[in-house]
């Protein structure tokens, strides 16, 4: 079972408009409704890959209870475990305008429900009781208000202590806490390195980042790929070309993707061409925690992954 933390999860809505102008009214000729949040997205896609994974984070009010309901409605063989706690606060909404003549998306994201002591206590209880049943740990997203900001520090201390391998993927402060915590994995885009390190060159940045602490380095390079740094060597891992459609979404893909073929002990270049893969099928989806599964096996084959000269 890999088990995935989304402290503040959301109901994700996406309108699809004939096309985006700003200051104007727009018909929406398209709508969906789906369970959201970074560690939600990435559940949702090891489900669809045939991986057991259970969720874990805060969820309350009536969009907390729709995304439960959401949550169990798209998981057809029963692979994701709901272990979420309730809290009093709502559940935030998330907002995804894509215009479909660009395909390209404006994102409005709600601020998460303030979560108490109490409920923090809850869900670290729970937690702790769930990180030594799991193969993998995947801490994912922003963190809601109330709690501190080294939560991630504090997870990621947890499960190395359960030698649970355990992936990062937030920015700003609680990266910067939870990289110094030594997690196996940090996911970071271009954008998260450059503000944690101060270097906008990301092979400087993604050195600079395991040097803090991080065992390995994965650096989200948007349309270029991926850029891993590791302890067995470096590689860079491109896309088949440019791909079309909606991105939100796509660094959670890669995420299931790493996790994925972490669990099968595969080796970083496979790691690497199911994350790039996985994340280039999920533009091609309609949501995010979606991929097109034709498009995946096709991507499979095209993914390239070469070793970098350069020292790690």
């Amino acid at each position: 079972m890999i088990l995935t933390v989304t402290l503040n999860t959301a109901l994700d809505l996406t309108y699809r408009v004939p096309n985006l102008r700003p200051h104007s009214s727009h018909r929406v000729t398209e709508v969906i409704e789906r369970p959201g949040g970074k560690g939600l997205n990435v559940a949702r896609v090891l489900a669809a890959l045939g991986r057991p994974v259970t969720v874990t984070g805060f969820a309350g009010g009536e969009t907390g209870r729709a995304l439960r309901a959401g949550l169990a409605a798209h998981d057809p063989d029963g692979l994701v475990t709901d272990a979420l706690v309730p809290v009093a606060g709502a559940t935030r909404r998330t907002i995804v305008v894509v215009d479909a003549v660009t395909g390209r998306t404006t994102r409005l994201n709600e601020p998460g429900p303030l979560v108490s002591t109490a409920e923090w206590n809850a869900l670290l209880d729970r937690y702790d009781a769930l990180v030594p049943t799991a193969s993998a740990v995947a801490l994912c997203g922003s963190l809601p208000p109330g709690v501190p900001v080294g939560a991630y520090a504090r997870l990621v201390r947890t499960a190395k202590a359960a030698s649970v391998p355990v992936l990062l993927d937030t920015g700003g402060e609680p990266l910067r806490r939870g990289v110094a915590a030594r997690p196996d994995l940090v996911k970071p885009n271009a954008e998260e390195l450059a503000e944690l390190t101060g270097s906008h060159d990301p092979a400087q940045a993604t050195r600079e980042t395991r040097r803090r602490g991080a065992r390995a380095v994965i650096a989200s390079l948007g349309p270029e790929g991926l850029l891993a740094v590791t302890p067995e060597g470096r590689w860079r891992a491109v896309p088949p070309g440019l791909v079309k459609g909606n991105p939100t979404g796509a660094g959670d893909s890669a995420v299931a993707g790493l996790l994925d073929a972490l669990v099968a002990d595969e080796p970083w270049p496979v790691r690497l061409t199911r994350a790039v893969a996985l994340s280039a099928a999920t533009v091609r989806a309609p949501a995010a925690g979606e991929f097109d599964a034709r498009a995946y096996e096709e991507y499979l084959g095209r993914v390239r992954v070469t070793a970098d000269p350069l020292p790690s």
